[in-house]
C-alpha cells in the first residue's frame, strides 16, 4: 500500500483551480455547440425546432435531477427553498436561457453571425461591470488586463468578416442581440448570489426546466405538432446538443460561478469562442488564417492574466445554513 501511495497526488487541487478548469472546459463545450447545430441545420429545420429538441432531450435530466434535489429538501437533508427563492429561479431560468436565447435568434434575422458573436462577447464584461455597480465590487487590475486582451483577440479574429452595413434594420438586430447579452450577464451576477442560498445543483436544474417548457411552449404555439417528426440524423445531434453541449457544460459553470465568481467564470468563457476555430477546422474543414491564430494568443493571454487575479489570496467560502445548500 505505502508503494501505491507514492503513485497518489498528495492533495487535491484548490476549489479556485477547479473552479478556473471547469469554467475553462464548460466554455469549450457551450461553444462547440456551434458544430453540432451547423449539421443540424444540413436537415433544413428552423432555430426554434432546433432549440426545442435540444429542450426536449435535455429535460429528462434537469428534471432527475430537480426531482432528487426536491427529495434531499423533503428529508431535511438541505434547506426548503423560500417562496421568494423559488419566484427568482423561475424568473432566472426565463431570463438567462430562454429570453436571451429568443433575443439572440432575433437579431439574427437583421445583422451577420460575425457582428452577432462580437456583440455577444460583450457579455463578460458587462457581468464584471454591472457585479461593480450593483455589489459595490471592485474591479482589479489584471481583470481589466484581461478583458483588454481577451477583446482584442477577438476583435482581431472577428475583424475579417465583419460586415459594414447601414439602415435601422441592423440598429434594431444589434438591440436585439445586445439586449441577449445584457440578460445573460444579468442572469450570471443573480445566479451567483442565489447560489449562496440554494446550491449550485439545485438552481441549474430547477431554472433550466424553466427553460425547457418556455422552449417547448413557444415551439408548439409557433409549430404543429407534426413537426416533431424529424430525420434520425436530427435526433442524434440533438441528444448531443442536449447532454454534450448543454447539460454538462450548464452545470460545470454554476459550479464554477459558486468557487470562482460570476465575472471570473464569464471572462474565462472567452476561451470557448476561440476553441470553435480549431474545432471548425478539424470537422468542418474551415480554414485556420494568421488573424485567428493572432487573436488566439490575445486571448489566451488575457486568460493567463486573469488566471493571476487574487494570487496569493484565499477566496472567503460562502456563508451557508445549518444544513447544506449543496
Amino acid at each position: 500500500m505505502n508503494r501505491i501511495a507514492r503513485f497518489l497526488p498528495t492533495s487535491l487541487p484548490s476549489g479556485r483551480a477547479a473552479g478556473i478548469l471547469m469554467a475553462t472546459v464548460g466554455a469549450i463545450l457551450f461553444s462547440a455547440k456551434a458544430i453540432v447545430v451547423k449539421f443540424t441545420y444540413r436537415y433544413g429545420i428552423d432555430a426554434v425546432t432546433l432549440i426545442a429538441f435540444r429542450m426536449l432531450f435535455a429535460m429528462p435530466f434537469f428534471a432527475a435531477i430537480a426531482w432528487y434535489q426536491s427529495r434531499r429538501a423533503a428529508r431535511g437533508e438541505i434547506v426548503v427553498m423560500t417562496g421568494k427563492e423559488r419566484v427568482q429561479v423561475i424568473v432566472l431560468g426565463l431570463l438567462g436561457y430562454y429570453l436571451s436565447s429568443f433575443l439572440d435568434f432575433l437579431g439574427l434575422r437583421y445583422i451577420t453571425a460575425s457582428l452577432e458573436r462580437l456583440i455577444l462577447f460583450l457579455s463578460p464584461s458587462l457581468v464584471v461591470l454591472l457585479s461593480a455597480f450593483w455589489f459595490k465590487r471592485p474591479v482589479e487590475h489584471r481583470q481589466w488586463l484581461a478583458m483588454v486582451l481577451s477583446y482584442a483577440g477577438v476583435v482581431l479574429v472577428f475583424a475579417h468578416d465583419l460586415s459594414f452595413g447601414g439602415g435601422g434594420e441592423v440598429l434594431l438586430g444589434s438591440l436585439f442581440v445586445f439586449g441577449s447579452a445584457a440578460s445573460y450577464s444579468v442572469y450570471l451576477i443573480c445566479s451567483g448570489e442565489l447560489i449562496k442560498r440554494v446550491g449550485p445543483t439545485r438552481l441549474v436544474a430547477y431554472a433550466m426546466l424553466v427553460s425547457c417548457v418556455a422552449c417547448l411552449i413557444q415551439f408548439f404555439v409557433i409549430h404543429p405538432p407534426s413537426m416533431l417528426i424529424q430525420p434520425a440524423g436530427v435526433y442524434g445531434y440533438s441528444v448531443i446538443h442536449a447532454t454534450l453541449n448543454t447539460v454538462v457544460p450548464v452545470f460545470m459553470l454554476m459550479w464554477a460561478v459558486s468557487l470562482i465568481g460570476a465575472p471570473t467564470a464569464s471572462l474565462l468563457g472567452m476561451v470557448g469562442p476561440v476553441s470553435v476555430l480549431f474545432l471548425a477546422s478539424w470537422f468542418l474543414d474551415e480554414p485556420i488564417t494568421v488573424w485567428q491564430m493572432a487573436g488566439t494568443a490575445l486571448v489566451l493571454a488575457g486568460v493567463f492574466a486573469l488566471m493571476g487575479v487574487g494570487s496569493g489570496k484565499r477566496a472567503p467560502a460562502p456563508q451557508r445554513d445549518a444544513k447544506s445548500t449543496q
